[in-house]
């Protein structure tokens, strides 16, 4: 995301980030009657792993990955997952689900005796991984997109995939600076 639209992110009625690239993942269902949308998953894909600017994660959460690509997609490929954004390495933002629908980020999960966190979570992929640091760009982007978030729904948890699905992942890691968005 460059600098020009940092103030001007805003989330539409419809859950869309404006403005914004949109990929629409079939990856997404509907949310359960009433769901109030209070907690931001924090999540590091790459596609490879550690292989940063393909379309590998794109190809993942819409359903095209070819598995005869590289041989960690072939252990992949039948995945169905997608999750609302993505934050690339030089900041673009990505939206690949309205924050209305459910994305399948979250998988077996839990956060203060709630279940499926799924259901009212929003969750945001950054492209990276558990050994080195995210982009400042990406910091940035991330905090715009956090602000207009919190704008749009009563967001009370910014959480990581590790914290939800303690023992079954690690995102979004080590080196994920929480002081830069909290």
């Amino acid at each position: 995301m460059s600098d020009r639209f940092s103030s001007k992110l805003m989330i539409d009625d419809d859950g869309f980030a404006q403005p914004c690239l949109q990929v629409l993942s079939p990856n997404v269902d509907a949310r359960p009657a009433n769901t109030v949308i209070d907690m931001i998953v924090i999540h590091n894909i790459s596609l490879p792993p550690q292989h940063y600017g393909g379309n590998g994660i794109m190809a993942l959460f819409t359903n095209q990955l070819d598995p005869a690509e590289h041989p960690y997609y072939a252990e992949i490929a039948h995945l169905k997952v997608s999750s609302h954004f993505l934050i690339r390495r030089d900041g673009e933002l990505i939206q690949f689900a309205a924050c209305a629908q459910r994305a399948w980020h979250a998988g077996l999960s839990s956060w203060q005796g709630r279940e499926r966190c799924n259901d009212f979570s929003i969750g945001i992929e950054l492209e990276g991984s558990d050994v080195e640091a995210f982009t400042e760009v990406q910091y940035l982007t991330l905090q715009t997109l956090l602000t207009a978030l919190k704008l749009r729904y009563p967001i009370k948890h910014i959480v990581g995939h590790s914290e939800i699905a303690p023992g079954r992942k690690t995102d979004p890691g080590p080196f994920f600076d929480w002081e830069r968005i909290v």
